[in-house]
């Protein structure tokens, strides 16, 4: 990346520029992308002053994060901005629940440590997750049995085109499965801050398969686990079935588990009875498992140049080395065609696409 500024614009409080800005190590499928300018924003404090320039009021912007939860099919059409600010802190203890509030460009798994540092749980079970801060609630990030939806207090978000900030609370972020407002409205909102609202007395969540198993095996009583060690756990889980981006280009999970009407996932589940099947947000939906549908259509492990699947995890997507973004999206869509085809069920995908449609 070229790691001047702009040539002829100054240097601005709170941001950055860059002109011709590679993209390949900021997405961890570390596909080829190039932005024409890349703004870094430390003090979202700029926002106001950097979106009143024509450039980023009027024309297309991708506020990009960890780059963990993107493929860039083709290079994004206008400026890349990325917050950076990591700062977080306690702003709130009634000695049961504290709110802790983090800036968005912090990594979401060094918050989680830090939160576990400070004596505070309810985000062990969200550990390891890739990505960044200001991503948590954008995509409502879950894993073993949690969603971030249950810990969110509030959420920041500066609106683009009225340029100002807005504090949301959680019943106005509208969550649903892997998804937020701020997912749906990805051209109005630029989420700067999050506040958790995470207890001091631990209320751990271990009924998910594999995480008692997994305290046994590091010789843990589950009725006398701390949420440190909890989280150690969903580390070693999450170690042993994603593969790591920083080896091999992945996105983790690409895409998201299907809810179907009870009867279709009851007729499924009767004609292939290995097939998991778990409740949905109401009665009448059930959540069927992605990976075992694309497991049973023969694609784990599978290969095709640079891209292909995991052989450890049906649902990751990842690049051996020279993929490009077209390419894997390519693979993607014929992997949900064939489960289409066989199950009767769409398959969609979880990370954002840039440069193309699903």
């Amino acid at each position: 990346m070229n790691d001047a500024p702009a040539a002829g614009t100054p240097p601005a409080p709170g941001y950055r520029i860059f002109e011709d800005a590679r993209l390949d190590a900021r997405n961890t499928f570390g596909v080829p992308a190039r932005a024409p300018m890349l703004v870094e924003v430390p003090d979202a404090a700029a926002l106001p002053e950097l979106f009143g320039n024509a450039m980023l009021r009027d024309g297309p912007v991708l506020v990009l994060g960890g780059g963990s939860n993107l493929l860039f099919a083709g290079d994004p059409e206008g400026v890349v901005v990325a917050l950076t600010g990591r700062g977080r802190r306690i702003v709130g203890d009634d000695g049961t629940h504290a709110i802790v509030r983090a800036e968005a460009g912090g990594e979401w798994h060094d918050l989680v440590l830090w939160t576990l540092g400070q004596g505070l749980s309810g985000l062990e079970n969200l550990a390891l997750i890739p990505g960044t801060v200001g991503a948590a609630p954008i995509q409502n990030i879950g894993a073993y049995g949690v969603e971030v939806r249950e810990r969110i207090h509030a959420v920041e978000a500066f609106e683009r085109a009225t340029r100002t900030l807005h504090r949301f609370s959680a019943d106005e972020c509208a969550f649903s499965y892997r998804d937020s407002r701020f997912k749906h409205e990805p051209d109005r909102f630029v989420v700067t801050a999050v506040e958790l609202a995470l207890p001091r007395r631990p209320e751990l969540r271990l009924e998910y398969a594999g995480i008692g198993e997994e305290l046994a095996a590091m010789g843990v009583d589950a009725g006398a686990a701390r949420p440190s060690q909890v989280a150690e756990a969903v580390c070693r889980i999450r170690r042993r079935k994603l593969p790591d981006p920083a080896v091999i280009g992945n996105a983790g999970s690409f895409f998201k588990n299907p809810m179907v009407p009870v009867a279709q996932a009851e007729a499924l589940q009767a004609e292939h009875p290995a097939l998991p099947v778990f409740r949905g947000n109401d009665a009448g939906v059930r959540k069927l498992s992605a990976a075992w549908l694309i497991d049973a259509c023969g694609w784990k492990g599978h290969r095709e140049g640079d891209a292909g699947v995991a052989a450890s995890h049906a649902l990751v997507l990842v690049n051996h080395g020279g993929a490009s973004g077209a390419q894997l999206l390519d693979l993607a869509r014929r992997i949900a065609a064939s489960v289409r085809e066989r199950f009767g069920v769409a398959i969609e995908p979880e990370p954002r696409i840039v440069g193309a449609r699903w």
